[in-house]
């Protein structure tokens, strides 16, 4: 089989299946987590086509982000027998006029999903942000999944997006106690260009 075009060193499927079989044998402790540097960028794109296929290009999240860096102190990889597994993203943006975080995609291999893999990234970058005094923190994504890591759903109006969202599945997190107090208005990304 070909490499994936996106991630020439390995073809994903059989990264992929390889996982899979492991699962039986998969050690949570031995996956690491870092921030994601430069060199990462092929093997997460992998992972999103894999995760959310060619559709994700049309939606609003993505677009906010396309050609913005992501935010490196808080944008992870988790890295699992020498691949990366799963990450994810944070990008620099304003919503009005107050500074905050944009965060996703959160992706791992669909072999490797329900292991606890995509909710240590999200302690773990949620934390960097905290640490990097990071205010606020937006999404697009299920409330359920979300809200044990603080998230809560934006009160309607508060937030416009260049696109369309469901607007039970806009959300945000408070870093700091009040951060969402009189925020509004609508969201850029300001992060430094990819």
């Amino acid at each position: 089989m070909a490499p994936h075009p996106a991630f020439p060193r390995f073809d994903m499927t059989a990264i992929d299946l390889s996982l899979a079989r492991s699962i039986g044998t998969f050690v949570f402790e031995d996956v690491t987590f870092r921030p994601e540097a430069a060199d990462d960028a092929a093997a997460i794109d992998a992972i999103h086509d894999v995760t959310f296929g060619p559709g994700r290009y049309s939606r609003t999240a993505f677009r906010l982000r396309e050609g913005h860096a992501p935010d490196g102190p808080t944008s992870l990889v988790a890295v699992y027998q020498g691949n990366i597994i799963g990450s994810v993203r944070q990008t620099a943006i304003v919503v009005g006029e107050t500074p905050a975080l944009l965060l996703g995609p959160l992706a791992v291999l669909p072999a490797l999903k329900n292991l606890g893999v995509g909710k240590a990234l999200m302690r773990l970058s949620m934390e960097a942000a905290r640490q990097r005094h990071h205010r606020l923190v937006v999404l697009v994504g299920d409330f359920p999944y979300y809200w044990p890591f603080g998230f809560r759903v934006v009160p309607a109006g508060r937030v416009e997006l260049p696109g369309p969202v469901d607007p039970a599945r806009l959300l945000w997190a408070e870093l700091t106690p009040g951060a969402s107090d009189g925020v509004a208005g609508s969201v850029r990304a300001t992060g430094p260009a990819a």
